[in-house]
């Protein structure tokens, strides 16, 4: 396993460099699976793992907070502390069962503090990781937003800040917000991000996707460059399966030229290195820093991923993936 760190000062955090995503761990995969895939991640070195306060509200059953409970059990059943990173989300769960993102709570100071502590019971501690806003919320101040945060990091309830599906320039100035008031900022930003391009022009068909632009990759790379540690959770980073599945067929967002050309590539780099073309993506991503948050529902999925982090793209090979489309 390879390990990057998250964070600065006091707070930052070593973590692996693939994070597992456990989305569909306690509502679709049942418990005994969702445990042998946990145990696997950590048994290969992974000591990262994502989750959110309103999975799975969408699947029928389920009304959201399924996977955060799952991890809290698991957590118990194991024994597992503070050597595990579990990061979690907040924001997009809806205050009505059977309503969606329409109705989420928000980023106001009294849903933050609910949220956190929901989170906090149902995985089990009494500090959270490291938590995000998961989508943004315009109709409340960020000042608001951001001085309720920082009282929960001071007061020892939350670990790092980071932001999910926000934009650049808000991401800018929020954590120049943060800076002015003494704040904690926002160290780490989530995204949707893949080997394919999709056209911008074209919406996500999932509601609160964000795909990472070039001014994020810009933004980011600047910050790091400047001291000032932003790293990059990548989402969706396999796209569902549609790299080596037939079945998994690619929303219309990706349907242009470019796709094609990209996946010939794909293949031909995959071929050339004895992995699959899943592998290839993360490793491509791994390259230039961004930790890829791999959603798993098998132990199967677990070990692919995690084969990756030991595949090294030559220089010639990532320039031909990199040029490709």
């Amino acid at each position: 396993m390879r390990y990057t760190t998250i964070g600065s000062g006091e707070r930052a955090r070593r973590v692996s460099a693939i994070c597992l995503g456990a989305m569909k761990l306690g509502s679709q995969v049942g418990e005994e699976e969702s445990f042998a895939v946990l145990d696997r991640f950590v048994e290969r070195g992974g000591t990262f793992v994502d989750t959110a306060n309103n999975y799975q509200f969408w699947v029928e059953g389920f009304v959201g907070g399924e996977s955060e409970a799952l991890l809290g059990r698991w957590r118990a059943a194991r024994g597992v502390t503070d050597e595990v990173v579990v990061a979690t989300k907040f924001g997009a769960r809806p205050r009505t069962p059977g309503r969606g993102l329409e109705d989420a709570e928000g980023l106001s100071a009294a849903a933050v503090r609910a949220a956190v502590e929901g989170s906090r019971k149902r995985l089990g501690t009494d500090r959270l990781d490291l938590v995000y806003p998961h989508i943004e919320d315009r109709s409340v101040p960020l000042e608001e937003t951001l001085g309720v945060l920082a009282e929960l990091v001071g007061e020892g309830q939350v670990g790092l800040l980071g932001a999910s599906n926000h934009r650049a320039w808000r991401l800018e100035r929020a954590r120049a917000l943060s800076d002015a008031r003494g704040w904690p900022r926002y160290e780490v930003a989530q995204l949707r991000r893949s080997y394919l391009q999709p056209r911008f022009d074209v919406p996500l068909p999932e509601a609160g996707h964000m795909h990472v632009g070039d001014d994020h990759l810009d933004y980011i790379a600047q910050e790091n460059r400047d001291g000032r540690p932003l790293a990059l959770v990548a989402y969706t980073p396999l796209l569902y399966g549609a790299y080596v599945r037939a079945d998994r067929e690619l929303s219309r967002p990706y349907d242009h030229p470019g796709t094609p050309a990209r996946l010939a590539v794909l293949r031909e780099v995959a071929a050339e290195c004895g992995a699959t073309p899943n592998q290839v993506v993360l490793a491509w991503l791994m390259g230039d820093g961004t930790i890829p948050l791999v959603g798993v529902s098998t132990v199967a999925q677990v070990d692919e991923a995690l084969d990756a982090v030991d595949l090294e793209l030559s220089a010639e090979q990532r320039a031909r993936l990199d040029a490709a489309g």
